[in-house]
């Protein structure tokens, strides 16, 4: 459990905690953006919409930060494009389809806005069919998360520069 997790208004002044290794080489944490290489995804979304793919060099396990020569990391950003709550929790709808993504659903994070209020588990429903009961799609996300909010979201590997969208293939967000 870390600080912001039992303190949420502490997010206003300092990121939520991440683990380097899934992400780029070079990725940093704002409180309310993921910047990867001096390039925050934030201004990307400005310039190319969602979603969106940025591929960068990846981390080499263990090594504190140190770039990789040879393996690739992508952050995803994308839009929600629907929250409910049933019987079964909470559920979000996003609007990237990542089916053969190697997607680190763990990492997963608003970015955007500071929001203040306790955390929820949410499951990420997919048009494919998953396992409900599938904790790897069950993610830490604050309970005020609504459509249109941007979540940002690691993939080991380079995922393919079309990312699936609810309304088709989009190119990098064009």
């Amino acid at each position: 459990m870390t600080l912001t997790t039992i303190l949420p208004s502490l997010r206003r002044s300092i990121p939520d905690p991440f683990v380097p290794d899934h992400w780029p080489a070079h990725t940093s944490l704002s409180i309310t953006d993921v910047i990867v290489t001096d390039v925050p995804m934030l201004h990307l979304v400005a310039r190319q919409g969602t979603p969106l793919v940025h591929t960068a060099a990846a981390v080499i396990p263990g090594t504190g930060g140190c770039p990789s020569s040879t393996e690739r990391t992508s952050v995803v950003v994308t839009r929600v494009v629907a929250v409910a709550t049933g019987d079964d929790g909470h559920h979000l709808t996003l609007a990237a389809h990542l089916p053969d993504a190697d997607v680190c659903w763990s990492e997963l994070r608003l970015i955007g806005r500071a929001s203040t209020t306790h955390s929820v588990a949410f499951h990420v429903d997919s048009a494919s069919s998953v396992d409900p009961a599938d904790d790897e799609r069950r993610v830490q996300l604050p309970r005020d998360l609504a459509p249109g909010d941007l979540l940002a979201v690691p993939c080991r590997g380079g995922v393919a520069q079309a990312v699936g969208s609810v309304s088709g293939f989009i190119q990098n967000g064009e």
